[in-house]
């Protein structure tokens, strides 16, 4: 048998299960760097949507103005989906026969909390399936590596003369399992913390906004 030999051939070399479990991490390494594309495109739309919007909203805007901008559009995410809920139960507020301030305020923080609930589940999209192939994806493959080994120490028990030359392509096929189990996870893992961190830094961002809009609008309800 030749010195060197493919990952192709071990593959191919490999019993029934373990060329099920290396199938399995290959499919779990696709879809998570899928995800992980896709997740990079909506955070980074996200974070550049923010700044935006900030250096707008706090450029001395007709609030009102800006609400019939925004609202205009045909799908309103990220920040501008709390301005425009917070902004939209004011108005609907302010038009009932609440009259106190505060009462007004509570119910607009309201409105915009349950808006970023909604905003923060859709950016944290895919990061649990990134936290479970982090996790489980070793363990898979060592299973494979287990069962692979574990045939070759059989195949060597049933042999009279074995040879490391007869066994190691039966190692070698097991242990490509536990190689494409790191494989999967190791970039699992990074995008998920990396992603989380993100999706952290932009949901104190959101409250942040939601705290200086609602005393804006609790000056405007009490001037008015």
């Amino acid at each position: 048998m030749s010195a060197e030999i493919s990952i192709l051939d071990l593959f191919l070399q490999a019993s029934l299960l373990v060329k099920s479990v290396m199938l399995t991490l290959l499919g779990f390494s696709v879809v998570c760097w899928a995800m992980i594309f896709q997740r990079i495109k909506v955070l980074k739309q996200a974070q550049k949507q923010l700044k935006i919007f900030e250096d707008k909203f706090w450029s001395g805007s007709d609030l009102s103005k800006l609400y019939n901008e925004v609202s205009a559009r045909s799908k309103v995410t990220g920040i501008e989906s709390l301005f425009v809920a917070g902004f939209k139960e004011y108005a609907k507020l302010r038009k009932s026969n609440i009259t106190s301030s505060n009462a007004i305020v509570d119910g607009t923080h309201r409105a915009m909390r349950v808006a970023m609930s909604r905003e923060v589940d859709s950016l944290e999209k895919h990061l649990p399936f990134m936290a479970t192939v982090g996790s489980i994806s070793p363990y898979i493959g060592l299973f494979g590596t287990v069962w692979g080994i574990m045939n070759s120490f059989i195949a060597i028990g049933s042999a009279e003369n074995a040879t490391l030359a007869q066994v190691a392509p039966g190692i070698a096929e097991a242990l490509v399992a536990t190689a494409m189990g790191l494989f999967a996870a190791i970039p699992a893992v990074m995008a998920f913390n990396r992603f989380s961190h993100q999706v952290e830094k932009l949901e104190n961002s959101y409250g942040n906004f939601m705290d200086e809009f609602s005393s804006i609008l609790q000056r405007q309800a009490t001037s008015e």
